[in-house]
């Protein structure tokens, strides 16, 4: 019975305490998307992703009904690093919901405006931000009208500076900075920190206090395969010595002196199985640094042999020593020569096969459809003379024209033909086969299962149509090793033994897109063909063990498709990822990519996608 008062209470002063209106929330899965394409419109980094902060201790003087409730200490704060634009999960600031959706987008423009280059290095929290604010308002006049609205509204909702006897002084200066940016040269000193000021970015934005062990963070990471959080939050954290590993009792001490739960305790918790895991996510969060220590007896640890290269009897067989390429650092703006070694390798155990009983029913009508796909005519056009008129070359042309008179004497090709198309196309497809592969897609199929079905029907198709290609995998340990599974080359003829090649496909390790893209780029670079198209199929981000993780694998993977693109390839992207459009538009461009919602269609929509890509490349 006390235990449900207690329950009773402390939701009721928690809801009174709470200063915001829920009635008007606007959270920031609403509006990731137009959020995302304002951030990057108004200049923001096109390679940062939007996430949920965490709240953070501003050391603000808290209300009476605060202090009961033991709410207030923290609060949500915009800020960014080199990965993340992060802002508020929800917003209920205001009682209107446009108001809050129009503190987003604010947030967001001055996050993505850049600070003029006279801005002191050294400035304080308040100048700088008097000065991104003047710089966004000055860059986009537009915003005028919105921030003067939340302005008005903000101020209404901030403590009366006369009736604050220790933060007056800050709390009026900070008013004047919100109604008039840049007129405030400093923050007066206060006995306590200023409120937290909503429509600024964080004054002291968390940071990782350290960096973890090489390998340690990639290993955890691809075991959880698919695994994703409802949550995706940044916490401060710091790197500590790891706890002795001797257990310890607790004497007889005086309640006063216990320690707090926010101070650290060396106790080993690492091991420990919980089987309520939203305990520990609501521990995290009310922890205000997590000290992360290396232990070498983690439960990740203690299945990493599945990691671990397989003896030269099991393994596959090395076609070569290794083939070294770059790879691009983008901290250092420039490519690292002789970086990463790439090693062709051809399967092992692979044995000739027929297709899958489940394929062939599919396959022969995909047969049918490529079989006559060199066979039917199609509109070619840019044409001095054909069967119909191009409309839009039409009207570009009468607008050259009118730009420029003397523009009519060329002769225009303004007409559509209709001719049988002779194909000129070589396409190689390059296959993640990373760890994340052996993840489940429904109740009968993995991913690998999946990949596998997809391939064979894409094989049997092109091998119909004529069509040159060929198909590789990749997957990867580091930079020295990265896995390149030749299943078929462009010189090999498809027969049963290349499907026992493509029915032995694996998961492997990583994901190290950028050398498999390189040393891809170099084969189909090779080819005599008219059009190169290089179809690269995958489930997830660039990742490994090493620093390839985050941006610096993004990066890399960018700056490969950007090569590909000037050797005259066409890069084009089909993924599994649900969470591909953060970053894909970015590495492909927003028309260099699909994205296969329902992953068990992917052998299906595969060929159709490979027609209709060299259907656009021909017609155009």
């Amino acid at each position: 019975m006390e235990e449900r008062v207690g329950q009773i209470w402390d939701r009721f002063i928690t809801r009174m305490a709470h200063q915001g209106h829920p009635q008007a929330v606007v959270t920031l899965d609403q509006i990731s998307g137009p959020l995302g394409v304002f951030y990057r419109a108004l200049g923001g980094n096109s390679a940062l992703r939007i996430s949920a902060t965490t709240a953070t201790l501003h050391g603000a003087r808290r209300s009476w009904l605060q202090r009961v409730a033991g709410t207030g200490r923290k609060a949500e704060l915009a800020w960014q690093d080199e990965t993340c634009l992060y802002l508020p999960a929800s917003l209920d600031l205001f009682a209107e919901s446009q108001l809050n959706r129009d503190l987003y987008f604010w947030l967001a423009a001055l996050a993505g405006t850049p600070l003029a280059s006279d801005t002191l290095p050294d400035a304080s929290w308040i100048v700088e931000s008097q000065q991104r604010t003047c710089q966004a308002l000055w860059q986009y006049p537009g915003l005028q009208q919105r921030y003067q609205r939340l302005v008005k509204a903000y101020l209404a909702l901030r403590p009366v500076p006369a009736g604050l006897k220790y933060e007056s002084a800050q709390e009026r200066a900070i008013q004047q900075a919100l109604i008039n940016p840049g007129s405030v040269a400093e923050l007066p000193e206060g006995k306590y920190a200023p409120a937290p000021v909503s429509l600024w970015l964080h004054p002291d934005a968390p940071r990782c206090g350290g960096q973890a062990a090489d390998g340690e963070i990639g290993d955890r990471q691809a075991l959880q395969g698919e695994t994703r959080q409802a949550e995706q939050r940044r916490r401060q954290a710091e790197r500590v010595d790891k706890p002795d590993e001797q257990g310890a009792t607790l004497g007889v001490r005086h309640e006063a002196d216990l320690f707090s739960f926010a101070e650290f305790i060396k106790m080993d918790r690492s091991t420990d199985e919980e089987d309520n895991p939203d305990q520990a996510d609501n521990i995290a969060n009310d922890i205000d640094k997590i000290s992360v220590a290396q232990d070498n007896t983690t439960v990740a640890s203690r299945i990493k042999f599945d990691l671990d290269l397989p003896s030269a009897q099991e393994d596959d067989i090395p076609l070569s020593e290794g083939i070294l390429y770059p790879e691009w650092d983008y901290k250092k703006n420039r490519l690292l020569s002789d970086y990463c070694r790439i090693i062709p390798m051809r399967s092992r155990h692979a044995v000739a096969a027929e297709l899958p009983q489940h394929l062939q029913k599919p396959a022969r009508r995909l047969r049918r459809q490529f079989e006559s796909l060199s066979l039917s005519p199609q509109w070619i056009r840019g044409q001095y003379e054909g069967d119909k008129l191009n409309l839009d070359a039409y009207l570009e042309y009468r607008g050259s024209i009118a730009n420029n008179p003397s523009a009519s004497a060329a002769d225009p090709r303004l007409y559509c033909q209709k001719r049988p198309l002779v194909r000129d196309i070589a396409s190689l497809l390059l296959a993640d086969l990373s760890l994340s592969t052996d993840a489940w897609v429904n109740d009968k199929q993995q991913v690998i299962d999946v990949i596998r079905d997809s391939v064979h029907l894409f094989a049997e198709s092109l091998h119909a149509s004529g069509d040159q290609f060929a198909i590789h995998g990749f997957s990867s340990r580091r930079r020295q090793h990265v896995r390149f599974n030749c299943i078929k080359e462009f010189n090999e003829t498809y027969d049963a033994g290349i499907r026992g090649r493509i029915a032995d496909m694996n998961p492997g390790f990583y994901t190290r897109m950028g050398a498999a893209i390189r040393h891809a780029t170099e084969l189909l670079s090779h080819q005599t063909a008219e059009k190169k198209l290089l179809l690269i199929l995958t489930d997830g981000k660039p990742n490994d063990l090493d620093r390839y993780e985050g941006r610096h694998g993004v990066e890399d993977t960018r700056k490969a498709i950007q090569q590909a693109r000037n050797q005259g390839l066409i890069p084009f992207c089909i993924t599994i990822d649900a969470d591909a459009s953060q970053y894909l538009p970015y590495l492909f461009g927003v028309q260099g990519y699909t994205v296969i919602r329902q992953a068990e269609q992917l052998p299906k929509r595969l060929p159709q996608l490979y027609m209709t890509l060299t259907g656009k490349l021909y017609a155009g």
